[in-house]
């Protein structure tokens, strides 16, 4: 398993040796090359951050920043502040400046999670131009920064009222999509000898056998939370488990 697991040095964390995943990688090694922007696609859970760090690690910039920005968790009012920056003047004239994540992305790539939020038009500028203002200045900042864009979302089917058209165009340029655990069922055995061995590592526990009755249950069960959902149940068996065989509660599935 161990041989299975790094037979893939450039996706370091990223498990599994079904024919849909290694095409996924290959695809990725081939963006990792460019700078072009890449748009990752994929359930909740299926890995898109994993697959964008890897192209990260393996390219050009890889001595440089990966910086991650969640839009879909920033509240609303603080996106624009939180990528761009913002200046503000207090009254004693003084100035203070946050530097915004984008800035701090220079020579490195810049990672927005679900892209599909407000700040549309800003980020088109930014994306084709390499400038931005920072929020409350007039003076403009010139960045070098691949961008990667991730969502759960097909953008093409939002609608230009929830997805501009021409934002789209510029970031699926290399779209990439990342496949759901239920369509490569042949890595959850290696996934799920992976995480015993993660966090019965992490526990101090000896755990050397996984039931073949519950490896069939957990090969055969659709996972809606993907890879994230797998993991979390394979903690909680661990957690549960006393002596070398994992128990897990196969019937909360």
């Amino acid at each position: 398993m161990r041989r299975e697991v790094h037979s893939e040095p450039d996706f370091d964390g990223i498990i599994g040796q079904s024919p849909v995943l290694k095409a996924v990688l290959a695809l990725a090694r081939e963006m990792a090359v460019s700078d072009a922007p890449v748009l990752i696609l994929g359930e909740t859970g299926s890995g898109k951050e994993s697959i964008a760090r890897a192209i990260h690690r393996i390219s050009g910039r890889r001595n440089h920043s990966f910086v991650k920005v969640n839009c879909a968790t920033t509240a609303e009012g603080q996106l624009e502040s939180e990528l761009f920056g913002h200046q503000k003047e207090s009254s004693d004239d003084a100035i203070s400046q946050t530097t915004g994540r984008l800035e701090l992305a220079n020579k490195g790539t810049l990672f927005l999670q679900e892209i599909a939020r407000d700040l549309q038009p800003k980020m088109l500028r930014a994306l084709k131009s390499g400038e931005f203002e920072p929020l409350g200045s007039a003076r403009s900042i010139r960045v070098n920064v691949r961008w990667i864009a991730s969502s759960r979302h097909d953008l093409a089917e939002l609608g230009q009222h929830r997805f501009r058209e021409d934002l789209y165009d510029q970031l699926s340029a290399a779209p990439l999509e990342v496949p759901p655990l239920r369509k490569r069922r042949e890595d959850i055995p290696l996934l799920v000898r992976y995480f015993v061995q993660k966090f019965a590592g992490r526990m101090n526990k000896r755990i050397v056998t996984v039931p073949s009755e519950t490896m069939n249950v957990l090969t055969k069960s659709s996972w809606p939370g993907n890879v994230s959902e797998l993991e979390s149940f394979i903690e909680r068996a661990v957690i549960l488990t006393e002596g070398p065989t994992l128990q897990a509660a196969l019937a909360d599935l």
